[in-house]
């Protein structure tokens, strides 16, 4: 059996949405390991003031297979780190 967690990510990009999903992915990817799926949650466009495109913006949720950390203080519990026996 697996699990998966699910984070949301913003990708941007002066060329396309498709390109700001890429960039997206590609900086989870850095930090991120077995991701699974990416789904397109949000797009929209960042405007300069003559009313012009200046950028797109992706949002997306990304899935990846959930490890617990052993060891990691910010997970073990109190008594593990007393020392005292599960």
């Amino acid at each position: 059996m697996s699990v998966y967690r699910v984070t949301e990510v913003i990708g941007t990009s002066s060329k396309s949405w498709e390109d700001a999903a890429q960039q997206a992915v590609t900086a989870a990817a850095r930090s991120l390991r077995d991701l699974r799926v990416a789904e397109v949650v949000e797009q929209d466009l960042t405007l300069t003031d003559d009313g012009s495109i200046d950028s797109f913006r992706t949002k997306l949720r990304l899935s990846f297979k959930y490890e617990q950390p052993i060891g990691a203080p910010e997970w073990e519990t109190a008594e593990a780190r007393r020392g005292v026996p599960a």
